[in-house]
């Protein structure tokens, strides 16, 4: 069964933040009275929040909206990394991501990943 990686990034972020739960939720918008009830229970994976909800916390959070997807930790630092890289530095990754693994994937052509995303 897939576990939904939400509440574990989203507490792992804010901790690593050092942001309470509370100040997380008001600092998106949230009332005060209800924004550490809201924010234990997006933590605790008894609601999940919406899509606008969830990047107004990676925004506060400084990290990548798909950080909160990623299923393991080493997909999760690699978004964090590769979200502070420019466009040229992010195209010259992949170039040199492509370029070592051309062994691997004789079959892809080496671009098919750039015209699968236009």
């Amino acid at each position: 069964m897939l576990t939904n990686p939400i509440p574990i990034r989203l507490k792992q972020a804010r901790k690593l933040s050092g942001i309470t739960q509370k100040n997380l939720g008001v600092m998106i918008g949230m009332d005060e009275s209800s924004a550490s009830g809201r924010m234990n229970h997006y933590e605790k994976g008894r609601h999940t929040p919406d899509i606008s909800t969830l990047k107004k916390m990676a925004d506060a959070l400084g990290v990548p909206l798909n950080y909160f997807f990623c299923e393991d930790d080493t997909s999760a630092e690699l978004a964090c990394l590769i979200s502070k890289l420019g466009d040229d530095e992010r195209k010259k990754l992949i170039d040199h991501i492509l370029s070592d693994r051309s062994k691997d994937c004789d079959s892809l052509p080496k671009d098919s990943f750039r015209k699968a995303s236009l």
